[in-house]
């Protein structure tokens, strides 16, 4: 009698598949969760890197942009709206794109060309129109600028050496002029609250017109960053401000040559793989503002007509 042949798996080598089945889905599976882990602190590290490196840009860029002077858009050129004599005389800017030229009191205008040209500083000045002393006399149409930078335009901290009323600090810097060389002179306030990971603080960002009455509250719509935590302290143990100053003499009163921004901050949400917040600190160890640098090199050994004063509208901001 034959045997009839039997097909299939007994119950013992179906057990071993299924154990052998698991013990690959298990690893398979986890390397997966690993991988999502992985790359969820990936996205929560590219997503910080993106907005403290975006904060840091604007900062960069306005810091050096700081203290240009302008008496209206780029491409405008400023002219005496009409003809004026010699002595204290009121007269009235025109700009060539029907843009209103701005001016104000204590400011340096160099007039005219060649023998004819001279430098004034204005006894009053408010929109387009001021009073200066005129050596000479100028026609109408005869070219106006205003030559130089603000010596003052990222302003100088209250700290010493400088000791500046109302001035910049560790955790606010304060700068001016047209900062986005669109002939809007403006000022602008950066504001660095530290935190803790549990209570994180906030960069902000105020700007306002620089001849506004005053200036705005800061509040949520100014916002830069809002994971800002203290800084390191340094290799002496010392603490790290937000913001540092090198500050040099310039006449009877000082001038910004170099800033120092160093901010941390952390993660928004925990990292999937160590349930904790990450940091980082991204420093900007020298941001030069450019038209301060030249005006301080220009009026410490030439001109110090090119270092223009600090408009009265902007010392009454700065409180």
């Amino acid at each position: 009698m034959t045997r009839k042949k039997q097909f299939g798996f007994s119950m013992v080598e179906t057990m071993v598949s299924i154990a052998v089945l698991s013990a690959v889905g298990g690893i398979v599976m986890s390397g997966m969760v690993q991988l999502m882990r992985t790359q969820g602190s990936i996205t929560n590290r590219t997503e910080m890197h993106t907005s403290v490196r975006s904060a840091t840009e604007l900062l960069q860029q306005e810091i050096g942009q700081a203290g240009k002077v302008s008496l209206g858009p780029p491409a405008a050129n400023v002219s005496l709206a009409s003809a004026i004599t010699s002595g204290t005389v009121a007269f009235t800017l025109s700009a060539s794109d029907g843009s209103t030229p701005t001016v104000y009191a204590g400011e340096a205008l160099t007039v005219d060309l060649g023998p004819n040209q001279e430098v004034v500083t204005l006894a009053t000045g408010s929109g387009a129109s001021g009073t200066a002393l005129f050596q000479n006399a100028h026609a109408w149409g005869a070219p106006v600028n205003a030559l130089g930078a603000f010596g003052t335009g990222v302003v100088p901290p209250t700290a010493a050496p400088a000791s500046y009323t109302n001035g910049s600090t560790a955790t606010v810097l304060k700068l001016y002029g047209d900062i986005n060389s669109d002939g809007n002179m403006l000022y602008v306030e950066y504001t660095c609250v530290q935190g803790t990971p549990t209570a994180p603080g906030t960069l902000y960002r105020n700007e306002i017109s620089m001849t506004a009455a005053s200036k705005p509250a800061v509040d949520n719509t100014m916002i830069l960053l809002n994971n800002v935590l203290t800084n390191p302290n340094d290799a002496n143990g010392n603490a790290v401000p937000c913001f540092n100053y090198q500050v040099k003499p310039l006449g009877s009163s000082y001038c910004v040559t170099d800033v120092a921004v160093t901010l941390t901050v952390q993660t928004q949400n925990r990292d999937p793989q160590t349930g904790v917040f990450q940091p980082e600190t991204k420093a900007l160890l020298n941001v030069s503002p450019r038209n301060v640098s030249e005006v301080y090199d220009t009026a410490s050994l030439t001109d110090p007509m090119r270092a223009q004063p600090m408009p009265a509208s902007v010392t009454a901001l700065l409180p």
